[in-house]
């Protein structure tokens, strides 16, 4: 019986797997899937998956072939006329809620995208430590004795000395008969990886575009998080002055006023000078704007910016262009003026939501 639950667990899996990947792209533009993200999963809105069955109506009611009507008749109801039915008995079509691990999702992302795998740079220099047991020893604190080493051992002492008996199997153990179990501390190298999120929010990104922002920067943590053992992600806004934040603020701020960009990127520079060595970390800079720049001076530090410091630290300087009616779009432009040859600076242009999947294939296509 259990083998057959597995069986059917396992199938129902594969079913709900095949429909989010048929519906993928619906979830990532519509932004479904972090409507309700929880810790470690999220709720996907699926039809109800049901089996097939005969319904039997009552036994005075006619089935088909009987009854009056002529050849070519339909055997339907007719159409009906909005709000002129009656309440009815029979339920209405359901959305089930199927919980996915954040895993088994960016697992699912990485085959419909085709993303390949990231080899991390820095594994071996950054080492966390985890205790691993190994065995059972006679000494140790009394929250790691093994109960039932422990019960064996003095079932074993009663035995042989005599004192077991078989009508009052009691059994007390003594200290010479605890058992405890004993570990190892174990190096464990880690790829660590930081995120740096930067936004444009000056007046001519609207919430639209900042809503597209969020779902894209939920699935590039998505993906991202499925290849480190540790990530951290940090955030910055920008409009003339840059400043860093919360996440929570990162996608709440309203702002308005005009746009240094190089504002953003020194405060990116500064932040992985302080904390983030290259040596050691897998670094990511993701910058969002509509592609307005307050000057031609402004946009040649953020070119130097890029060139003499974040691409020499980073695995991928990405920069995605999101396309407003009040924006130019001139930077990306500017972008690619520079850095056309250079394999670490990925750009790409997000006309609306559903250019997000297409957006997340150009900037994690590479494998970096």
């Amino acid at each position: 019986m259990s083998q057959k639950i597995d069986l059917d667990h396992r199938r129902f899996r594969q079913i709900i797997r095949g429909k989010i990947k048929r519906n993928l792209r619906k979830y990532i533009s519509q932004g479904e899937m972090i409507g309700k993200k929880g810790k470690q999963a999220v709720s996907i809105p699926l039809p109800q998956v049901d089996i097939p069955r005969f319904r039997h109506g009552d036994k005075q009611e006619g089935g088909v072939g009987q009854g009056d009507g002529e050849v070519g008749d339909s055997l339907g109801q007719g159409e009906a006329k909005p709000g002129a039915g009656e309440a009815g008995d029979r339920p209405g079509e359901h959305l089930l809620e199927v919980e996915v691990d954040l895993d088994e999702l960016a697992e699912i992302l990485g085959e419909e995208l085709e993303l390949p795998r990231i080899e991390p740079k820095g594994a071996e220099r950054i080492v966390s430590y985890k205790d691993r047991y190994t065995g059972i020893r006679s000494t140790g604190p009394e929250s790691l004795k093994h109960f039932r080493r422990t019960y064996r051992q003095a079932l074993k002492r009663q035995i042989s000395s005599g004192t077991y008996d078989p009508k009052m199997p009691i059994i007390v153990p003594i200290r010479e008969d605890k058992r405890f179990r004993s570990w190892k501390t174990e190096p464990l190298p880690q790829s660590n990886a930081v995120i740096i999120y930067m936004m444009d929010v000056s007046g001519s990104m609207g919430d639209e575009q900042k809503e597209i922002v969020r779902i894209e920067s939920f699935w590039i943590d998505t993906w991202l998080r499925s290849q480190y053992q540790g990530i951290e992600s940090r955030y910055i806004i920008h409009d003339a002055m840059a400043k860093e934040v919360d996440r929570e603020t990162f996608f709440r701020t309203r702002e308005s006023g005009g746009t240094m960009i190089s504002s953003a990127y020194k405060l990116c520079a500064q932040i992985l000078s302080d904390e983030y060595p290259s040596s050691e970390w897998n670094i990511y800079p993701f910058h969002f704007s509509d592609g307005d720049n307050w000057s031609v001076d402004d946009t040649q530090t953020c070119i130097e910016i890029v060139r003499d410091t974040l691409v020499p630290a980073s695995n991928l300087f990405c920069y995605g262009q999101v396309e407003s009616p009040y924006g130019s779009g001139q930077f990306i432009k500017d972008l690619l003026e520079h850095f056309n040859e250079e394999e670490k600076v990925v750009t790409s242009e997000i006309k609306d939501k559903e250019a997000i999947m297409d957006s997340i294939r150009d900037f994690l296509g590479k494998g970096k």
